[in-house]
């Protein structure tokens, strides 16, 4: 399969609500409010938004380099493993999934952030969601323990770069 990462653009921010809509009552708990258009045009506004596309240029996974102040200053992170940077609203296609594309992407995106001086890499995952917690772990992430953001439960995962 011929397959490329690139930074989203304008033009992708359909495509990729939809993307993320068809995850709606899934592991993540996302629903029709998160992620939401406003929540694409911020990762766009910072270069932030990294698309897989196929060889038709159909979007087929995605991955945000996050920014969010309450999830960085959580006190669970390795203080020695600073400056560190969050991933988030990582999805592949549901018909293109257990490919190994999410490890792709990831990879893809550790690469952008070592570049960016980054020593380590941090992600909020659901308790429940054991695919998730499984795939990360085989990436070298190590859990943190369990938090509470934004009302809700997580997992916290940590790997160095």
């Amino acid at each position: 399969m011929d397959k490329r990462i690139v930074l989203a653009t304008e033009e992708d921010k359909n495509e990729i609500l939809d993307l993320y809509h068809s995850f709606i009552g899934g592991a993540a708990e996302w629903n029709e409010n998160y992620p939401a258009m406003d929540t694409i045009e911020f990762d766009l506004s910072r270069d932030a938004l990294f698309v897989m596309k196929n060889e038709r240029d159909e979007i087929i996974g995605a991955l945000s380099i996050d920014d969010d102040p309450e999830v960085n200053d959580l006190t669970i992170w390795s203080p020695e493993l600073q400056p560190s940077a969050e991933i988030a609203r990582i999805c592949v296609r549901k018909d293109y999934q257990n490919q190994g594309l999410v490890k792709e992407l990831v990879r893809y995106v550790f690469d952008v952030l070592r570049a960016q001086g980054k020593k380590s890499v941090h992600i909020l995952v659901k308790p429940h969601h054991v695919v998730a917690l499984s795939a990360y772990t085989k990436l070298g992430f190590k859990e943190r323990g369990a938090c509470q953001v934004f009302g809700l439960d997580f997992i916290s995962m940590e790997v160095e770069l």
